[in-house]
């Protein structure tokens, strides 16, 4: 079972062999964590998306899949590209956030990367409330078997490290 850190900072800035990108279907850039994630890794990360639009993924990534790109001027070897779901009061998404978690495993384990970083997929502009979002993350990164010894859960400020820290205290 990988071990699982919860950390506060920019998760362009943090170390691993895989960080994992909350992606828009497009792949082309974007606000929130993609923006971020395509500024500061450079023109590289956008050309291989550029590349898989023009071969493999022509209508762009679906919701709840993931797919892995160079990463460019990043400490990491690889973005790891999830589209998680917008959030609906209406319908229950949920086991497309689960998913985009669980492909982004996935892929890492195929590529066998020994760390990966996720951001808080869909708790930015897609509206996901931040404690389900929470809630979602640790169900697959707890649960799920993978070749991955360390995963970390890196949380944009303070405020949302202590609300996962005390989710996770209650998670079980």
């Amino acid at each position: 079972m990988a071990s699982l850190e919860l950390i506060s900072g920019d998760i362009t800035t943090v170390s691993a062999d895989a960080i994992v990108n909350a992606a828009n279907n497009a792949l082309l850039g974007g606000g929130g964590v993609d923006g971020a994630i395509h500024r500061a890794g450079g023109a590289a990360i956008l050309e291989a998306c550029r590349e898989l639009r023009r071969t493999s993924l022509p209508d762009g990534l679906p919701t709840g899949r993931a797919v892995a790109t160079a990463a460019g001027r990043l400490p990491a070897r690889w973005v790891i590209h999830t589209v998680g779901p917008v959030y609906s009061k209406r319908e229950d998404r949920s086991a497309l956030l689960r998913s985009a978690y669980t492909e982004s495993l996935a892929v890492a384990d195929n590529l066998g990367a020994t760390s990966v970083a996720f951001p808080l997929i869909s708790a930015g502009v897609f509206g996901w409330p931040k404690e389900d979002a929470i809630r979602q993350a640790l169900t697959v990164l707890t649960t799920t078997t993978v070749s991955v010894p360390r995963l970390m859960l890196v949380l944009f400020d303070a405020a949302t490290l202590d609300l996962a820290q005390r989710v996770r205290a209650d998670f079980g």
